[in-house]
């Protein structure tokens, strides 16, 4: 076991013998557990929690860490009891165990339920001790550097996840060297092509492009010693991924990406770094608009550096990082700098303060979402990396995500401040609360104590924060302006079945809340007011309840479609009814109303418990509905442009496309923007008109 030997050889030079021998009966405790156990590679599964731990022996984490990711999947995947482990090794390190099994004894419905509520798990466990994160952040890292011996179907599922989740929260935490692995890893395994491209591309360029950085490098380091600085310079290679964004969002070629090193000053204290940059300044010309000054005001997550780019020799741009030795320990380990570096130092801890704070604050926005769909957007917003700093007028800074608007700032600031929120002052001007913030604005809030969230905020908040917080207020609204609202729409629609409201007595609402399983009325009218149900829908059920109502009055009063119903009237996606259509409404308990088109098949294979209802399209509908058609056309070059071109001539947009091949032909699957059946009969048209179009099926 050279694994073993080289923890224990790992953890020894920091631990002291009594911890070394804890890890040591922890390795023969996991060892034993895992017996006959093996990975999807062949390895013994004991080398997976190995090399756990001796990735946080990088981290110089203390001995319940280590011990518990030698121990991290026991529970789950052994017989081994949460209550065993802390037994023999205490209950730190079980809660630390417990934190990171996931929830498999519990059956979710999705995939997407289950993965939402192992974070929630994490975070909750994160939370207490941030230990868990660092452990399930090695843990995953282990995990992705031996990914190639699973399906690629999971392969592209966990990296996904990874890209999406795990290395954002290693950026928040300022764990600079995992966040970095974890964006390449991931990038191999979504795009295995575009990875081995790069790589091959880097390595040849390396070569290439030694002499150059190695002149920069003298040229920088002899620079500050004129000015008598002391310094540390390195030259240090951009990683994959990072050359990869930048070619795709500045639409180059990797030829054109010159910046692919960039170079790290380290000096000994923060006068220093002004003076470095300005002497560096006085070597190259620096571009404009590319400095920024995270010493003055540090990152989220405790990082602080100087960064400018200078046009460096035969025009290459030369990205430069100043900072001070300590502010580089932070920059290196983020909040794991709190265990490797054990100088008490007040930014190291003030990082780790700030840390739990955030989690507290992340918890609190997430435990408002309902499901889980929700729960994972606020998770993945609130972990968007890029930032602006922003200013309130006693001049405190505050951290918001890059497009966050007067709204996000206003909850930011408190609950309270944004759910009463009325306008902004931005620099002393009175601007929309939707303006986009930018960097070094000022920022006033205007309050009104009888204001409340605005629904449409939803559609430009970008904080996980402002957003759970608008969508509590708005699910929790059961009464007042909404329920009174929801009352006059349920009696209008009584009126046209025939129905006298006040007919509508206890017995008839106390039925219909039994079969909507719905607590009380003014939820259900609450429900009407917001949008959330449909009226005449109410009304038919109230009605038939009592058979206050005849079947030919009934059938006589159809619903009216207008497409602007939000999520109480869905659009079925196996047959996407357009106006025009022949359509027919299915009722189904907790779901809404669905509407499909008459002769839809899906629609005929078997009814269950839903309720069939007759709709009608309103006259008046100015909104593009989504429709797909099918062509069958010849294999020929440019065949895809003419029918592009034929579309856009029709003024429909093109949503998606794809393509299989039939034999001799090709078909083309798109789903496209279209007003009404006419609007779709002139697209259908146009298209048959183009000589290599054989067919067309809807």
């Amino acid at each position: 076991m050279a694994d073993a030997d080289l923890l224990i050889e790992e953890v020894s030079a920091y631990l002291k013998p009594q911890d070394v021998e804890y890890v040591r009966e922890a390795i023969a405790f996991s060892h034993t557990a895992h017996q006959g156990q093996t990975r999807q590679s062949g390895d013994p599964y004991v080398s997976h929690p190995l090399a756990v731990a001796r990735i946080l022996t990088t981290l110089h984490l203390d001995a319940q860490a280590i011990i518990a990711a030698l121990l991290h999947d026991v529970v789950e995947d052994t017989e081994v009891t949460t209550e065993r482990v802390a037994g023999k090794f205490g209950k730190p390190v079980a809660e630390l165990v417990d934190g990171l099994s996931k929830l498999d004894r519990i059956q979710f419905e999705t995939r997407e339920d289950a993965q939402a509520e192992n974070f929630r798990k994490m975070l909750l466990a994160m939370a207490r001790d941030v230990r868990v994160i660092l452990i399930k952040l090695a843990d995953r890292l282990h995990n992705m550097r031996t990914l190639e011996s699973m399906a690629r179907d999971k392969c592209e599922r966990i990296a996904r996840e990874t890209m999406e989740i795990y290395a954002p929260i290693a950026n928040r935490l300022g764990l600079n060297d995992i966040y970095r692995e974890l964006q390449d890893l991931s990038f191999k395994y979504l795009h295995p092509n575009r990875y081995t491209v790069l790589a091959k591309a880097l390595k040849v360029a390396r070569g290439n492009r030694r002499e150059v950085v190695n002149k920069i490098l003298d040229a920088i380091r002899q620079r500050l010693a004129e000015f008598n600085i002391q310094a540390d310079v390195t030259g240090r290679e951009k990683n994959i991924y990072s050359i990869y964004k930048k070619m795709q969002s500045k639409s180059l070629a990797f030829a054109e990406v010159l910046d692919i090193y960039g170079f790290r000053v380290l000096v000994n204290d923060f006068a220093s770094c002004y003076v470095a940059l300005g002497a560096l300044h006085g070597l190259y010309k620096p571009i404009p608009g590319k400095f920024k000054d995270y010493i003055a005001i540090p990152k989220v997550n405790g990082y602080q550096s100087l960064h400018t780019t200078l046009f460096g020799p035969f025009g290459t741009p030369i990205e430069i990082q100043i900072r001070t030795h300590e502010m580089h320990k932070i920059a290196d380990a983020g909040v794991a700098s709190h265990w490797l570096y054990k100088s008490g130092h007040a930014s190291i801890s003030d990082l780790h303060k700030k840390t739990h704070q955030w989690l507290q604050e992340l918890l609190e926005s997430l435990s408002q979402s309902s499901d889980s769909s929700e729960f994972l957007e606020h998770l993945k917003v609130d972990l968007f990396p890029d930032e602006v700093y922003v200013f309130t007028p006693k001049g405190k800074i505050l951290s918001l995500p890059r497009g966050a608007t007067a709204v996000d700032f206003a909850y930011s600031v408190h609950t309270d401040i944004g759910n009463h929120c009325i306008a902004v002052n931005v620099n002393h001007e009175l601007v929309p609360l939707r303006t986009e913030l930018r960097n070094g604005d000022r920022v006033e809030i205007v309050t009104a104590p009888h204001a409340k969230p605005n629904p449409a905020w939803l559609a430009y908040v970008t904080t996980s924060k402002a957003r759970s917080h608008i969508r509590h207020f708005l699910k929790t609204m059961q009464s007042g302006e909404s329920a009174q609202f929801g009352e006059r729409l349920l009696n209008q629609a009584l009126h046209a079945l025939g129905v006298k409201p006040q007919d509508m007595d206890e017995a008839h609402w106390n039925k219909l809340l039994r079969d909507t399983g719905v607590k009380t009325r003014q939820e259900i009218l609450a429900d009407i007011g917001l949008g959330r149900r449909l009226n005449m829908v109410v009304a038919r059920q109230l009605a038939s309840i009592g058979e206050t109502v005849s079947n030919e009055a009934a059938a006589s009063t159809a619903i009216t479609i207008q497409g602007t119903e939000g999520m109480a009237v869905q659009f079925a996606k196996c047959c996407r009814p357009i106006p025009g259509d022949p359509i027919i409404g299915v009722l189904k308990s907790g779901q809404g109303l669905m509407v499909h088109t008459r002769d839809c098949p899906t629609l005929h294979k078997g009814r269950g418990g839903e309720q069939w209802l007759d709709v009608v399209w309103d006259k008046d509908i100015h909104r593009p509905f989504d429709v797909g058609i099918k062509l069958l056309v010849a294999n020929q070059r440019g065949v895809l442009a003419k029918v592009a071109a034929a579309i856009a001539e029709a003024e429909s947009n093109i949503e998606n496309v794809n393509f299989t091949n039939e034999g001799e032909c090709t078909a083309l699957h798109f789903t496209l923007e279209v007003n009404n059946r006419l609007h779709l009969a002139n697209i259908m048209r146009s298209l048959r008109k183009i000589p290599e179009v054989i067919r067309i099926i809807r």
